[in-house]
């Protein structure tokens, strides 16, 4: 078993110290994990790339941890998955060593990467079947498999021969019986069978001879050391990192302290006006998304640069307020022609994110949409999380990259033949970033949809986005407005388009009666507002219409809401399953429906676990029908559509008894439905 010497709660106590406290954790427990790390690497350089990555993977990871797994096996995971990563990156290299060891690890690199993990977590680390599975996300069952096929080879290449000789019946049983982990009376079987079966004797003391090899190699393992020094070379490099973004802030300030000089002689020279600085930016910054926010004073050129695998990347500016820090960045591709674009959920880690951002907000995401001619180049930003100060340096590192094939703007241009492409290499920033206000106006207007209040409460202009603050009262027992969708927001006549990607969401400032939600727009750059108008384009209902369905024979319709629906199938056993559909989708009142299955004696079903398989036709407001399963569908091109489930595939069961689940009765609550409207709200402002 991998020690632990450290909890958890050790580490997370403190976030300030939380990487100091992962970095002693592994000072704790680096001989294990440094014979696991061996069995893919074999290098000592790699070795000391290998626990400095890990390090800084599990310091982003850590507010992501659930207490109830495991940390000791959550790391182990991290650490393979960063095995598989560098050793695909860079290969094998030669071994610095050359003993007993070795021999057997060189003899486990023949092996399937999947039978090599769970030899070395099994055999080599000694850790049990039920946590090898666990932390290689596998079925005991499927963890048995991968040993018995990589103990298969192992005994082939020591020369046992190709193929087992034994009865094939038994051959799952070898690993339990010789684990000693074999029920009795599959075990008095067994021992009777082998008693009477030479081929199988002889079949099982080979096995058992590669299996006590690695066992022996195990014992070995004690005396395999960490190379004097390796620990304090990780942390080394993290001081050095911390030293470098030291001097680029002094330099940073330096070079600010100048450029403000040199603007206060342009301010009292009456040269450096807001004419001229739209003029500038217009001739001087080709990226026209840049452009825009430096004509209107938000944001500074960076042009941070780093270089790797051929890739350079520059941080040519960044915007930070309460919603977001966007980043502006260019990439290019110095070797060949590529195109490569930042994804924020992969391959991109700011390593301080717990100490300077709001870990509550969501990032934006921004569309790929390219905007140079070179095919070696991309021009993109990227939405990372707001800081929480006024004033913040981002430690941003970039370790992949997402390559285009030709058509950003298409869904698949990531894509070669089904397949996500990417570039490596490391990237690493250290980005000055100082926080932009934004005001709020209070509107405070309230209207009637369908009978219930709905309220606009506030419009906030930041520098990067503009968000309009609603709510709804819903005051009727048997209807709901769910959320809103608006058609268009005009503020002084200038109207701004909605973001496609954010839509209605729930503001974290609520109340005890109304349901508060936000809704974002593009940017309106500095606009202060004398007159808002807003207006609405459609609202999602919920609606209460109980009915209750016995459930007789198959198939089995029945009327609901002005549709006929079929209860195709009911099919029971331990993992029951339902099959209801409704095609017909033409003047359809309903989208979908909130229902519940009722077992035998009226007890619920539904609450044992329902898993849906679900197919859905898409309709816009002209009516203009989309099959979701024949992609691609432009749901950002779509004005409101509504999503029309037609075919549910249900799957009930029970994990808990292990008895038969037999729905009785199908329960409908009531459904939801769209509600195309064009009502409008003005405001004056003072």
């Amino acid at each position: 078993m991998i020690p632990v010497k450290i909890d958890a709660n050790q580490i997370t106590a403190n976030p300030e110290k939380s990487l100091e406290s992962i970095v002693d954790w592994f000072e704790h427990n680096k001989e294990s994990f440094y014979t696991l790390g061996w069995s893919y690497l074999r290098n000592h350089e790699q070795m000391e790339e290998l626990f400095y990555r890990v390090i800084l993977k599990i310091h982003k990871e850590l507010p992501r941890f659930k207490r109830e797994t495991s940390f000791n096996n959550w790391i182990s995971s991290i650490f393979i998955h960063m095995c598989r990563e560098l050793s695909g990156e860079n290969g094998l290299l030669a071994s610095e060593e050359s003993d007993l060891r070795e021999d057997i690890f060189k003899a486990l690199d023949q092996l399937k990467e999947s039978e090599k993990e769970a030899i070395v977590l099994t055999y080599v680390i000694g850790i049990s079947l039920e946590e090898s599975a666990h932390i290689l996300k596998i079925s005991v069952e499927e963890m048995k498999a991968r040993l018995f096929s990589g103990l298969q080879l192992l005994r082939e290449k020591s020369g046992y021969g190709s193929h087992f000789d034994g009865c094939k019946d038994y051959y799952k049983l070898y690993i339990d019986y010789l684990e000693r982990t074999l029920d009795r009376p599959k075990k008095i079987d067994f021992e009777m069978h082998i008693y009477h079966c030479q081929s199988c004797q002889e079949d099982l003391a080979a096995f058992q001879e590669v299996m006590s090899g690695m066992l022996e190699l195990a014992g070995t393992m004690e005396e395999f050391q960490v190379p004097p020094g390796f620990m304090e070379k990780v942390k080394g490099r993290f001081a050095e990192k911390e030293k470098r973004r030291q001097l680029k802030i002094k330099k940073y300030k330096k070079r600010a302290l100048v450029s403000a000089s040199v603007f206060a002689v342009l301010v009292c020279t009456g040269f450096f006006t807001g004419w001229f600085s739209y003029l500038f930016y217009s001739w001087t910054e080709e990226d026209q998304q840049l452009r825009t926010f430096l004509q209107h004073g938000l944001g500074e050129r960076l042009n941070l640069e780093a270089e790797s695998e051929g890739v350079k990347i520059t941080i040519k500016s960044v915007i930070a307020d309460e919603i977001q820090t966007l980043l502006f960045y260019e990439i290019e591709d110095m070797n060949e022609e590529n195109q490569y674009m930042m994804n924020y959920y992969d391959g991109i880690m700011v390593e301080n994110e717990n100490e300077i951002m709001n870990l509550a907000a969501q990032p934006k995401y921004y569309p790929p949409a390219q905007t140079k001619e070179e095919k070696n180049v991309y021009q993109g930003k990227l939405s990372l999380l707001p800081i929480v100060t006024d004033s913040e340096t981002i430690k941003l590192k970039i370790t992949r990259l997402q390559k285009l094939n030709d058509d950003p703007s298409n869904p698949d241009s990531f894509r070669d033949n089904g397949e996500m492409e990417y570039g490596r290499g490391e990237w690493n920033f250290e980005i000055p970033v100082t926080k932009l206000p934004s005001t709020e106006y209070s509107l405070d207007k309230e209207m009637e949809m369908e009978g219930i209040p709905v309220r606009i409460n506030k419009l906030t202009i930041a520098p990067t986005a503009t968000i309009l603050h609603y709510g709804i009262q819903n005051v009727q027992s048997k209807k709901r407005i769910e959320f809103v969708n608006f058609a268009s927001l005009e503020v002084n006549k200038k109207k701004v388009e909605i973001d496609p990607f954010r839509g209605s969401y729930p503001d974290l400032q609520q109340d005890m009666e109304w349901n508060n939600f936000v809704t974002h727009f593009d940017p309106l750059f500095k606009e202060k507002p004398k007159k808002v108008k807003v207006a609405f384009g459609s609202i999602y209902l919920g609606i209460e219409d109980r009915k209750m369905i016995a459930l007789e024979k198959y198939p089995q319709s029945f009327e609901y809401a002005g549709s006929t629906i079929s209860i195709d199938k009911v099919e029971v056993g331990g993992q029951s399953r339902v099959v209801i559909s409704d095609t017909n989708i033409k003047n359809r009142q309903y989208e979908s429906f909130y229902f519940h299955f009722v077992g035998n004696d009226d007890r619920d079903v539904s609450s044992i676990g329902m898993q849906n398989a679900v197919e859905t036709v898409i309709v816009d407001k002209s009516g203009k029908e989309y099959d979701m399963n024949e992609l691609p569908v432009p749901l950002e091109q779509l004005e409101w559509p509504r999503y029309f489930t037609t075919v549910q595939n249900i799957e009930l069961f029970n994990n808990s008894t292990g008895e038969k689940v037999s729905p009785k009765k199908l329960e409908i609550f009531g459904y939801n439905t769209t509600k195309y409207v064009d009502d409008v709200v003005e405001v004056l402002l003072d």
